[in-house]
């Protein structure tokens, strides 16, 4: 299959040209002006977490690495189960094609849950920041992998301006240290800093990834780890090196019983 972080990216090309016809941009800011102020996300995930980390917990159907994760997938149902249990707020997948998510989702989930939301996609463009505000979100993933540094501050820049927080991903020390050099953690723009880590290019997961690039930023910095966490024992190692959030999917999806694999996670 080659890369598949290259062949999401061409087909997100593809898919927000499209949008932009459909719906043009400045009928987006429209939308976005009749809306209510967005929950701080960045705040939440920044105070003292109650059960010594902060669950982002994650709604998907499939991944590319996983195939099909959850046949009986019902969202706003999960979502539920997932605010019963002690979430602090949710990660919502919106790509269509490789993740079978959608959209609509956020706003279905919101006016049934009171968490705040991520919208977590594969951000290539400032329409799409326009496109997950109109949609409701309260923060949006932007990839470090994914955007230059000097774009992906133009990008929070726009996201602040709009009121979300953002969850700024990194993989790789030479990505971090790269961004470092345009931002600043902590910052005063509502940005979380995201250690994935799955290597998205191959679709890896090794949790030493969170451990190696912790270190390299400063005190104060709000930390999410992500991927790959399956047990109590993981987030104990993770609150360890310093993480205030964990954002689990796979784990949680795969349960039979979700309130139970939530709080087993947080102890």
């Amino acid at each position: 299959m080659g890369n598949i972080l290259d062949q999401i990216v061409e087909t997100k090309r593809s898919e927000v040209m499209r949008a932009k016809v459909r719906r043009p941009v400045n009928d987006l800011k429209r939308q976005i002006a009749d809306l209510p102020t967005a929950q701080d996300f960045h705040g939440l995930i920044a105070a003292p977490p109650p059960f010594g980390v902060h669950l982002i917990a994650e709604i998907k159907r499939r991944s590319p690495s996983a195939g099909l994760i959850r046949p009986d997938f019902d969202a706003e149902k999960i979502a539920q189960e997932y605010f019963e249990a002690g979430a602090s707020a949710l990660s919502i997948v919106t790509d269509e094609v490789y993740f079978e998510g959608r959209l609509e989702f956020i706003e279905a989930i919101k006016a049934e849950v009171p968490l705040p939301v991520l919208r977590k996609d594969f951000i290539v463009d400032p329409y799409q920041i326009y496109e997950s505000r109109a949609a409701g979100a309260d923060c949006i993933l932007l990839i470090g992998e994914l955007l230059a540094p000097a774009v992906l501050k133009e990008m929070l820049e726009i996201s602040f301006d709009l009121g979300m927080s953002t969850l700024i991903e990194v993989h790789e020390a030479e990505t971090l240290e790269a961004l470092l050099r345009e931002i600043t953690f902590p910052n005063d723009k509502r940005s979380l800093l995201g250690i994935n880590n799955r290597d998205l290019k191959v679709q890896r997961t090794d949790l030493e990834t969170t451990r190696r690039l912790a270190g390299m930023v400063g005190p104060g910095t709000v930390l999410v780890s992500e991927s790959g966490i399956r047990t109590r024992a993981d987030v104990e190692a993770l609150i360890e090196v310093g993480a205030r959030a964990i954002l689990v999917g796979e784990t949680l999806m795969r349960a039979g019983d979700i309130r139970q694999a939530v709080k087993d996670l947080l102890g």
